[in-house]
């Protein structure tokens, strides 16, 4: 991981990626411009230094990144950086301002030019300050011969403050300090604006760092100690107290008590936790001391790898960013150009350097490519800060864009539209040895209703059976052998059984007749809100189990449901989205399970709750965060208006720079006027974009 202390922009993210992409040995290479660093995977033999020296070749400067030395404060000094040279520019501002309105009101000879000499005092000073910004990324693009956007700002600020020093000393009735002032002030708070706007999904992972602990109490031989978190280790003991936060993943030992975890998933009530209870790093402990046993610590916590996730939504991109960067990258020349015809063309026209100069700085000034930089980005940041806050962590490039061109959902049932916890019915009817069996093959197995019923059977004290040759068959079930016969573990028609009208998987014990093991799930909370939310944007909605057809036709009926597909096997699920994709259906595909993973990747974007197995989470565009599925609706809305917003935002830029350059070219736009048009379309965009917060 590299820091990138001088990326600021899209075209900066295009140009770093590109150039590492283009590096030997580097198999990815990703941006993240809050955090202004870049995370890169790469062959062994790759060496930082090498990065670095790429880097600085197109002009970046890089830094290999210490974690431990990492400040949480980076980002806020830039901030404070940004706000200082703003402020002292606006004071600057003002009161040249002050000087000029004496010389518009009739100041004239001496008395005009010694204001102009202390407008040239103020002003030269405070643009070289505040002006660093946009002078340092200018040079260093320029020094390994390239364009960005700073390099015309940069011009700008310069002609207009050298211009206004020339006709000084000339004596001349013309000076604009003001100009130049107002230039630099707008620009930077153009990019404050934007700096600030970024922050909104940068919030998002500060939120989750903040649920971290830096210490926690170990349990060594009895005893109790204090030791760092990123000291914790897998089969560490730990004691949590009650108002504690928990340090790191693990399984509760000892003790009851209950979790408050709506920091980390929404959830308002307490959930109860006793021995053989999953717990997450960051929840809170409120109620009674509990011992765990770490399973996962530091960056293999499930906190930690949320926040990666949070990091992967802040640097995403959709496919209108790349739209703007290939418009940057010939933007700048083609300003330059403009401007440069305009000086030769006015000068042929009228031989008057001095007007020729001015009408091609008032060009530079007003075609500053603020807001076609901020079109997509201000808009990505705030809708995914607002989804973040309700629950839905965005963590593909294009999901945004993709979801709001969805026309059709397609929900898989168990763990998705349930709470994925099924509890099975009546097992005591079962001989002990069945159940021993059972357990043994349900261990084996990732389905919630494996897991359910290992642990029913667990809590009934019956031991595993002595299994061998076990294998888990994606859609079908468990199988293995014990005492030399063939078991197996799951789906009716695998094991030849008759599938009833509820939710059951069956066992087969040799040439035995198979026995059912009968559930009872529960709706997740806000399914059914979900799905009216979702029929009423005119969405369909199809429902896809592997259940019997009676138990899926009950619980789509249930849901309203009025398509539905039963005994759907893994490969079949991608065949249906195909399918539909087929048809022209833009469809959005949620669900948890192993068997989903292939029909989730299929999909046109896809969703995934938090509790999913990891290889569905990774093959999702979209993570639930919490239990509660109901702002799965409002997520589409927001995409929707976010796409709206982009297009606003390239509409606001396109009919800014065709009103604005014409005048300009003709000779109407002062460079005051300039600044302050072009600053104006840059904060519309900017506010445009926030409006997705509310």
């Amino acid at each position: 991981m590299l820091s990138l202390p001088t990326a600021h922009c899209a075209a900066c993210i295009s140009a770093v990626e590109r150039r590492l992409m283009q590096y030997p040995g580097v198999r990815d290479a990703r941006v993240n411009l809050s955090l202004k660093r870049v995370s890169i995977e790469t062959e062994p033999d790759v060496r930082p230094q090498d990065l670095i020296e790429a880097l600085e070749g197109i002009g970046y400067e890089a830094h290999e990144l210490d974690a431990e030395a990492l400040a949480a404060t980076a980002a806020e000094r830039e901030s404070r950086d940004l706000l200082m040279r703003l402020a002292v520019a606006g004071f600057a501002m003002m009161n040249v301002m002050l000087l000029s309105v004496a010389v518009w009101s009739g100041a004239a000879d001496a008395t005009r030019d010694l204001f102009h000499w202390i407008s040239a005092l103020i002003t030269l000073p405070a643009i070289a300050f505040s002006g660093q910004p946009f002078f340092r990324n200018a040079w260093k693009a320029l020094r390994v011969r390239r364009l960005n956007m700073d390099v015309p700002i940069s011009l700008a600020i310069i002609l207009a403050g050298g211009l206004s020093l020339y006709e000084t000393m000339q004596g001349g009735r013309h000076a604009y300090f003001d100009a130049a002032l107002s230039l630099t002030f707008f620009l930077l708070a153009g990019r404050y604006l934007d700096f600030r706007t970024r922050a909104v999904a940068r919030s998002a992972a500060q939120e989750l760092s903040a649920l971290e602990v830096p210490r926690a109490t170990r349990i060594e031989e009895g005893e109790e100690r204090a030791v760092s978190v990123s000291d914790l280790r897998p089969g560490d003991l730990v004691l949590v107290r009650p108002g504690g936060r928990m340090p790191a993943d693990g399984i509760v030992e000892r003790g009851e008590s209950e979790l408050d975890r709506s920091l980390l998933t929404g959830e308002t009530m307490p959930v109860f936790a006793g021995p053989g209870m999953a717990v997450s790093a960051g929840e809170i402990n409120l109620t009674g001391p509990l011992t765990l046993r770490v399973t996962a610590a530091g960056e293999e916590s499930s906190l930690n790898r949320l926040a990666d996730l949070v990091a992967m939504a802040e640097s995403a991109k959709n496919s209108y960013t790349s739209l703007a960067d290939r418009a940057a990258r010939i933007y700048a020349p083609g300003v330059h150009l403009l401007s440069a015809l305009a000086l030769i063309g006015w000068y042929a026209a009228t031989a008057d350097l001095r007007l020729a100069l001015n009408i091609a700085v008032s060009v530079l000034i007003i075609t500053c490519p603020c807001a076609l930089g901020l079109a997509v980005p201000a808009v990505v940041t705030a809708a995914s800060g607002r989804l973040f806050r309700r629950g839905m962590l965005i963590k593909s490039a294009t999901a945004l864009e993709r979801l709001a061109e969805v026309d059709t959902v397609v929900f898989d049932k168990t763990g998705t539209l349930t709470q994925g916890a099924p509890e099975p019915l009546a097992l005591d009817r079962h001989p002990r040895e069945r159940l021993s069996i059972a357990r043994a093959l349900a261990e084996a197995s990732s389905h919630p209703l494996a897991r359910s019923l290992a642990g029913a059977i667990r809590e009934m004290g019956i031991e595993a059976a002595d299994v061998s040759d076990l294998e888990e068959v994606p859609g079908h079930g468990v199988r293995g052998r014990w005492k030399g016969r063939e078991i197996r573990l799951g789906r009716a028609d695998w094991l030849g059984a008759q599938a009833g009208e509820g939710t059951a998987t069956w066992l087969k014990i040799g040439d035995e007749p198979p026995a059912a093991f009968e559930f009872k799930d529960h709706l997740r909370k806000g399914a059914e809100e979900a799905v009216r939310a979702l029929e009423a944007q005119g969405m369909e909605v199809i429902l896809l189990s592997g259940d019997s057809e009676t138990a899926v036709r009950r619980f789509a009926a249930m849901l309203g449901i009025g398509r539905y597909h039963a005994g759907v096997r893994p490969e079949e699920k991608a065949e249906i989205v195909l399918g539909l994709a087929a048809e022209g259906r833009r469809v959005l595909m949620a669900g948890d399970g192993l068997n989903d993973t292939a029909a989730l990747a299929a999909a046109h974007v896809s969703i995934s709750p938090a509790t999913a197995l990891d290889a569905a989470r990774v093959a999702s565009d979209i993570v639930i965060m919490g239990s509660d599925i109901s702002p799965l609706g409002e997520t589409i809305v927001t995409a929707r208006r976010a796409r709206a917003r982009i297009r606003e935002n390239f509409a606001i830029a396109l009919l800014y720079n065709m009103i604005a350059v014409p005048i300009a070219l003709a000779g109407y736009a002062t460079p005051l006027a300039a600044a302050l048009a072009m600053s104006a379309s840059s904060i519309t965009v900017s506010l445009n974009a926030l409006r997705l917060r509310r």
